[in-house]
């Protein structure tokens, strides 16, 4: 962080030691957010706190519009401006990691929460988007340390135990997965993973059990939870059913209909390529 003197007036500026904070074309404006056409200028704030409120408005611009909006093109634009801003800012780096994953660039996605992980190496929170991107990419293993690091350093964080059942899935520790699951601090998460898990050992009605508690408790807030578990046990048309309510609902889990695992017995119907369309997002 630097500042500027101009007259009687102080100008605050958070950037990259790598960078001169104020040089180049333009002028460091006290409290701006404005801009003059085809006049480059440099962006400030009265305040120290002004300036990172500068960094914090455009990465929680950018997450609305990813979460809420699902406008990619301006949550991208939100983003790229806050770490230009800050480009050593982890948690951002960690939301364009969110926003590339979305779009189902996993590798850039990867690369990104790297990043962040390398500022921030004991943040549980970052480890735990590091752990969902490497299962996504097919790296179980990678995928299995990670999600165990992260409940090393946070046991009771939300979604990790799930996360973690959902990998020993994969590698056909079912077992495992359902005792791994069942110590899911949260709702909503653990009935979806029981309902998963119970569905893969052959425990129909179980699944069935837990499946319905979790429309019951969940269903006007986590629409996408529910139309992966149906997805996971092949009943697409239900999936679909419950994909266009958390359509209807803005559910926040539809940023991750390309890279959901649990939907991935979808992917081949028409009607899949038809949602991510409806929501904006590459084929």
């Amino acid at each position: 962080m630097a500042s500027l003197r101009s007259g009687l007036s102080r100008a605050f500026r958070i950037a990259d030691r790598r960078h001169k904070v104020f040089d180049g074309r333009g002028a460091a404006l006290h409290g701006g957010r404005w801009n003059l056409p085809g006049r480059g200028v440099i962006y400030a704030a009265e305040t120290y706190a002004g300036a990172m409120l500068e960094i914090l408005a455009h990465a929680n611009i950018g997450q609305i519009k990813r979460l809420a909006d699902w406008d990619w093109a301006g949550a991208n634009a939100s983003l790229r401006r806050a770490l230009e801003l800050d480009p050593g800012n982890s948690a951002v780096l960690n939301l364009a990691a969110g926003l590339a994953l979305s779009r189902g660039d996993f590798e850039e996605a990867a690369e990104l929460n790297r990043r962040a992980i390398a500022l921030d190496p004991l943040n549980a929170a970052l480890r735990g988007s590091l752990a969902e991107i490497s299962f996504i990419m097919g790296r179980q293993e990678e995928a299995e340390v990670n999600f165990k690091k992260v409940l090393e350093l946070d046991p009771d964080l939300p979604p990790n135990h799930e996360g973690l059942g959902l990998v020993y899935l994969a590698q056909g520790r079912v077992q495992d997965a359902l005792a791994e699951i069942e110590r899911e601090q949260m709702g909503m998460w653990r009935l979806q993973g029981q309902a998963v898990a119970s569905y893969a050992l052959g425990r129909k009605k179980e699944s069935d059990t837990a499946l319905s508690e979790l429309i019951a408790k969940y269903q006007s807030q986590s629409a996408f939870l529910i139309a992966e578990v149906y997805s996971f046990r092949k009943e697409p048309d239900q999936a679909f059913e419950w994909l266009d309510r958390a359509y209807v609902q803005h559910d926040s889990g539809v940023p991750e209909t390309k890279s959901s695992t649990l939907l991935q017995n979808l992917r081949g119907d028409p009607r899949y390529m038809a949602f991510l369309k409806k929501i904006h997002l590459p084929l």
